[in-house]
């Protein structure tokens, strides 16, 4: 219920002469483009995001502590006063005072460096999660609200937006199993903080390398993992590797079963299917898509079944394209395998196109892309970035670069922390965390939105920036494109900004960015050489954007089988184990052939934030060609 829940110069030397080329940032493109400034020691410690109490790990104790009292406080206050506009802003505050520590806190446990502050985060957003799942079946606190909805005079006083609030809240009381017996009730708080522990256990699993004896191996491909003493370590598909045994190797290891994660994966499934037969639904995926776009899983299923049945000639042709570069490049076997299909595809692209990710790669430096986005924004939304020198304590990593957001006419919209490069013990995805939401406070202020986007880039070095492949630059523009929604999403109540939508909305925005991303008019404003200052010819865009068509059908159908497959493990039980299903899905919505002792669905981390709706990625691309192609075709800068 709560829970929605300067200048940059480059000196450039070679055997015969010694020339110097200057560069011109904006000082957004320069922060990106050199090494962060040292964080002064001496400045007094301000806690993570300028959060006094965590300046140490103890500190989300203390910061939950004052959660509960705050709720306890406004529990009272729902309860206790009549029907009406302020019963809306006290849940929305309540939601809010919740969300603040467990949308932190589920940042840090996955992004912070220190395991100290990762554990005390797991236990916070374990311990709020609680909190929230008996907050969704208080009575009292129910009632409060069903009594306003009830008023038919009260409600005709709200607002739209009040009134729209109103519903959404007492929406997420129905799928919680407010309507339920004493005992039923209990039983549906007991099954929900079941699911957070198996979230967790899951959703950490799926991140575990996978490790066998070096002699395993033969020798020469061993240097291509990571060796730990006798054995590999084996953390990753290596779909980009230009060497078949090292894909096979990777994607046998990486994907071979864990019993353990198996075991959790099924009581996963059966949890979920519990609770939401209890509350009344035919399955937990009818639940999760209740309030969503596409409303039912038989309209998901209709919405695969169809894209498959429209790119099946095409991803025919696709998968025959991959095998014939297979043939040519002489490889042990001719038969297209699971673990070819990132690899031939860019194989494809590179031929027909002549498309060598390194040779882009000079033009799209992060300062360089960090400022196209900037002129972007400026141009189409009045907005623009401020970099600002994080404070003592602020931030994880001394890499993290905070960017403020700014409005020509409105200032101050809100914050970005910007945590784009590798370390050890990082995630390796690209992701936009949501610290703190919009709302307007009862002082009339507006409390700004602050949230985190996450990348695995390569840092700069003292004579290089951080360069990225036509890839790594399409998916920052995306995961911008999160965080303006976060940004410019603002709204009364903090339930309903910024990104808390509808999840089969949630990509709509990001995915636009993409559109943005591989336009040659949008490109040509930032894509130019970090040494020589040169603009990245036309013909290279051409061509980076026709390419995207080759084996486009391919890569799509692939996202139709992990979609189907969360839909079918989500319906109803098919007393099969998941490993069964994945073949019989794999089957009829992939093309290529199920791999023995593999899998898969160990690794779809997907599942537990996205549960029933990975589908949503599919129908908001839909949805923001239809946004590109009737508003920004034309003229991508067209405000």
């Amino acid at each position: 219920m709560m829970l929605a829940c300067q200048r940059f110069v480059s000196v450039v030397r070679n055997s015969r002469t010694l020339s110097r080329h200057v560069t011109t940032w904006s000082p957004v493109g320069a922060a990106f483009n050199a090494q962060q400034r040292k964080v002064d020691l001496f400045q007094k410690n301000v806690g993570l995001f300028g959060v006094p109490a965590l300046s140490t790990p103890a500190g989300f104790e203390v910061a939950q502590q004052r959660a509960l009292r705050e709720t306890e406080q406004l529990v009272e206050i729902a309860c206790n006063n009549p029907p009406g506009a302020l019963t809306v802003e006290t849940f929305d505050q309540l939601s809010d005072s919740l969300c603040k520590v467990a949308d932190l806190a589920d940042f840090v446990k996955v992004g912070h460096p220190d395991p100290a502050f990762r554990d005390a985060a797991e236990k916070a957003c374990i311990n709020i999660g609680t909190v929230v799942e008996r907050l969704n079946t208080n009575v009292e606190l129910c009632r409060s609200l069903k009594n306003l909805l009830d008023n038919k005079e009260v409600l005709d006083s709200l607002d739209p937006d009040t009134r729209r609030v109103a519903e959404l809240f007492m929406f997420d009381f129905e799928i919680s199993g407010i309507h339920l017996d004493e005992s039923k009730r209990g039983k549906a708080v007991s099954l929900n903080v079941n699911l957070l522990d198996l979230n967790n256990e899951f959703l950490n699993g799926t991140h575990l390398p996978n490790r066998i004896e070096k002699t395993a191996l033969p020798e020469h491909i061993r240097h291509c993992f990571s060796i730990d003493g006798n054995s590999i370590q084996i953390g990753g598909l290596h779909a980009d590797s230009p060497d078949e045994l090292v894909r096979e190797a990777a994607y046998k290891i990486f994907l071979f079963p864990n019993s353990s994660l198996l075991l959790c994966l099924d009581d996963l499934l059966t949890c979920r299917n519990e609770l939401a037969k209890l509350v009344g639904y035919e399955s937990f995926a009818h639940r999760a898509l209740n309030g969503t776009m596409a409303k039912t899983p038989e309209t998901v299923m209709k919405f695969l079944e169809l894209l498959t049945d429209k790119l099946s000639d095409r991803t025919a042709k696709d998968f025959n394209l991959m095998r014939d570069m297979k043939m040519k490049m002489n490889s042990r076997s001719t038969v297209l395998m699971p673990w070819d299909h990132s690899y031939f595809s860019s194989a494809v692209r590179a031929e027909r196109y002549k498309i060598d990710p390194s040779l882009y790669s000079p033009y799209f430096s992060l300062g360089a892309c960090m400022e196209g986005l900037n002129m972007l924004f400026s141009q189409l939304l009045g907005v623009s970035f401020r970099n600002e020198q994080p404070m003592a304590g602020e931030v994880w990593s001394e890499e993290v670069r905070k960017l403020a957001v700014v409005h020509e006419t409105e200032g101050l919209l809100g914050y970005i922390y910007c945590d784009f490069f590798r370390r050890p013990d990082k995630p390796h995805q690209d992701c936009h965390f949501t610290i703190q939401g919009g709302r307007l406070k009862k002082d009339g202020e507006y409390q700004h939105p602050v949230v985190v986007l996450m990348l695995s880039l390569p840092p700069p070095t003292r004579s290089t920036p951080t360069l990225l492949n036509p890839g790594m630059m399409e998916n920052l523009f995306h995961e911008m494109g999160h965080a303006m929604h976060s940004m410019l999403g603002r709204t009364r109540y903090q339930h309903v900004t910024g990104t808390r939508c509808s999840t089969d909305f949630a990509e709509v925005p990001s995915i636009l960015m993409e559109f943005f991303a591989t336009d040659y008019r949008v490109v040509n404003q930032f894509a130019r050489h970090y040494q020589t200052g040169q603009p990245l010819p036309k013909s290279m865009v051409s061509r980076l954007c026709e390419s995207k068509r080759i084996c486009g059908a391919a890569d799509t159908q692939l996202q139709v089988f992990y979609a189907a497959l969360d839909q079918v493990y989500h319906g109803k039980p098919q007393n099969r184990s998941t490993t069964d299903i994945l073949k019989k899905i794999q089957e009829k919505f992939y093309g290529l052939p199920y791999v023995p002792n593999t899998a898969w669905q160990l690794r779809f981390s997907h599942l537990i934030g996205y549960g029933a709706k990975y589908y949503s990625y599919l129908m908001s691309r839909a949805i923001a060609s239809m946004v590109w192609r009737q508003c920004f075709q034309k003229d991508p800068f067209n405000r």
